[in-house]
């Protein structure tokens, strides 16, 4: 069953009123747990920041931590929730800046100004930590339906329609988040050798054509 189209936001809203998403999902945490949550993913940090995604393994997490293996697939159950924790940090810094940080992509800036500022800050953040997303990503269908996407996707539609793009508004969302998507992102910063700057001026020319100007 296909999910509906995203509901129109009413008339009179001004700002995105979307709460932080993570990438897994949102999970509550009583103290404790929630420092050994810390620790862990701060040694999976300096790992990943050593021997990059690839070599990054639930033994090697737990013995930079100083803790027994079960401990880390107790907290992450698999590969894959470790490295989906390790970018749920990343994500919540992007998502700060867009739902609550300053202009030009915080809510005090006009939709079409906060619309032109949004891409570029995506490509970035898709292209810093690709290896990371990348890893992460074992089921292509899982990346649309993610709490983080689909917060992505509804703070996208809703600037549209406040700036009265032409077109449907979460079809136009979908399109321009396929632009910026790391995999996408990846192949044409460095196997094609574009500038970033070039795929900025593309997601300002999407805009553009969809009669969001600057």
């Amino acid at each position: 069953m296909t999910a509906p189209l995203l509901p129109p936001p009413d008339p009179g809203e001004t700002r995105t009123n979307l709460a932080l998403a993570a990438v897994g999902g949102p999970e509550l945490l009583r103290a404790d747990a929630a420092r050994n949550r810390a620790l862990l993913l701060d040694a999976a940090s300096r790992l990943l920041a050593r021997c990059g995604a690839a070599d990054l393994t639930m033994e090697s997490v737990a013995a930079a931590a100083g803790v027994g293996k079960g401990t880390v697939f107790r907290r992450f159950k698999d590969r894959t929730g470790l490295l989906i924790a390790l970018l749920d940090h990343r994500e919540a810094l992007l998502q700060a800046a867009f739902l609550s940080g300053p202009p030009p992509m915080g809510p005090d800036a006009p939709a079409a100004e906060r619309l032109h500022a949004f891409g570029p800050a995506v490509m970035r953040h898709e292209r810093d930590h690709h290896e990371l997303i990348l890893a992460s990503r074992t089921d292509p269908l899982r990346t649309y339906t993610v709490p983080a996407q689909r917060l992505r996707l509804s703070h996208v539609a809703l600037l549209l329609r406040q700036a009265h793009a032409a077109g449907e508004p979460e079809l136009l969302a979908h399109t321009l988040l396929g632009s910026v998507d790391a995999p996408l992102v990846h192949h044409l910063t460095c196997e094609r050798g574009l500038p970033i700057d070039r795929l900025e001026e593309g997601w300002h020319d999407l805009l553009t054509r969809y009669e969001v100007a600057r």
